[in-house]
């Protein structure tokens, strides 16, 4: 056809779109793998490009590139680190488990971009671009800088802003009293500044669990090659190329301490996601605490009220649905998945190999993504647009039959269990009932007043 030239590769010849910057090993790995027809994440790609580029200028450096070759293949590689290329990165997630498919499409890619620039003289994919590396040390590179990258950028930044606006409507509901509850049922009463202060601290938490699972990703295993000696690497290529991404990136990354060890497992990987994993738990439940406190708005909790941001039924006019909490908890829903297929992928490691990477990397990558994305968005368009119901909590305060705790220390349990039973059956507040008994319990009004002050209570203070 036309539209389709003829490249080869150590199998032989193979077809190529006319405009694809890929060769041969990629398209027979686009023909061998229609699995998912969902390509790795262009995040990955662009980390691999540059490693790709570091690579380059390491080896222009130590002399085993021409330099204008060197600078030719950092150019490209550059051009893939910045998205430039996303196009030319057609390969399955669901490709052979070292991703030596993925790596041989980066490599012929700035190999065919080279020659775009410079006919005259071409350059290799394999001889030229792979110097000193293989898939078997690049890709598992490529996980831990994407990672790292996308924790650094936006998932750690995105919680720490969360945290600020939990903390500053904890300051702006410090005087708001509420019902607490415990079993889902009335308990003695808080403050709602004090539940939103709980979760700001959750969510503090979750940064430095998410700084902890980037500090898990920065041993790298580049310079192991195939199976973890490093055969055909320079001694000095690790070292060197690993620095170029640190310096690059702003992240402390370093050579493994064991390649063998860092290529055979992915246990820093699995450390990292557990870390998300419980990010992910955190979310859910501050996201369950506000969209419970909210139900109704006249038939449920109703001490606070969301923004409104879309209409909620196609068939009830005027509903207004949680749909940002809604949207945190279908998150971590699928990053508790990704922990799952995570812990499999990690198993996937065979003597010198793990051979289930670029579903692990894929994995990563989404949790972070996603996680960072949700946090965004509850933050602008649920939490900063939060307002209490002042009258609301202070009526659910009066009609609760915990109220009655800070009175058993005075009046007895037993003696307080039946005030409890009495305004339930005559649905009665607490209050009512005690002030109509004040001699028979041996109480002032200014006693029970003081006992029943709802501040001390939250306080810790009644009685």
């Amino acid at each position: 056809m036309s539209n389709e030239r003829t490249e080869r590769d150590s199998m032989g010849e193979m077809q190529v779109p006319g405009d694809a910057l890929y060769g041969a090993s990629t398209a027979r790995a686009v023909e061998n793998f229609p699995i998912s027809f969902t390509p790795l994440p262009p995040r990955f790609i662009h980390a691999y490009g540059l490693i790709k580029k570091a690579a380059a200028e390491t080896n222009g450096k130590l002399g085993l590139l021409e330099l204008a070759m060197a600078e030719r293949i950092a150019a490209a590689a550059g051009e893939i680190a910045a998205g430039k290329l996303d196009e030319h990165f057609p390969i399955d997630i669901y490709q052979t488990g070292s991703g030596t498919s993925a790596n041989m499409n980066l490599n012929e890619v700035i190999a065919n971009r080279c020659r775009q620039t410079d006919p005259d003289h071409p350059v290799h994919p394999n001889d030229h671009v792979n110097i000193g590396q293989s898939s078997n040390d690049t890709f598992p590179t490529a996980i831990h800088l994407s990672a790292g990258l996308a924790l650094k950028n936006e998932l750690i930044p995105a919680l720490d802003l969360l945290g600020d606006a939990l903390a500053a409507k904890a300051g702006e509901f410090k005087d708001v009293l509420k019902i607490g509850r415990t079993h889902l049922m009335d308990a003695t009463p808080v403050r709602l500044g004090q539940e939103f202060g709980g979760w700001a601290r959750q969510v503090n938490l979750a940064s430095s669990r998410a700084r902890k699972a980037l500090q898990a990703l920065l041993e790298l295993p580049l310079g192991g090659t195939a199976v973890g000696t490093g055969l055909n690497a320079h001694p000095d290529f690790a070292h060197q190329t690993i620095a170029r991404l640190a310096a690059i990136t702003s992240i402390p990354f370093c050579e493994a301490a064991d390649h063998f060890e860092a290529q055979s497992a992915k246990d820093a990987c699995l450390e990292a996601h557990g870390q998300l994993a419980t990010i992910a738990v955190s979310l859910h439940k501050i996201a369950c605490d506000i969209r419970l406190l909210s139900s109704g708005p006249r038939c449920g909790i109703g001490e606070i009220r969301l923004p409104a941001t879309q209409p909620g039924s196609s068939i009830m006019p005027g509903k207004v649905n949680p749909v940002l909490p809604e949207a945190v908890t279908m998150v971590a829903a699928r990053v508790a998945g990704n922990q799952t297929t995570r812990a499999w992928c990690g198993a996937g490691g065979f003597l010198e190999l793990n051979v289930s990477m670029p579903l692990l990397a894929t994995c990563l990558l989404e949790s972070i993504v996603l996680l960072a994305n949700v946090v965004s968005a509850f933050r602008t368009k649920c939490v900063e647009g939060i307002e209490a119901d002042v009258e609301r909590c202070n009526s659910l305060i009066e009609l609760s039959l915990s109220m009655v705790t800070s009175l058993a220390p005075r009046i007895g349990y037993d003696v307080a269990t039946k005030i409890a039973k009495e305004s339930v059956a005559t649905g009665r507040t607490v209050r009512e009932l005690c002030s109509e008994r004040l001699e028979q319990l041996g109480l002032t009004a200014e006693e029970l007043t003081d006992l029943l002050d709802p501040a001390k209570m939250s306080e810790g203070g009644a009685g």
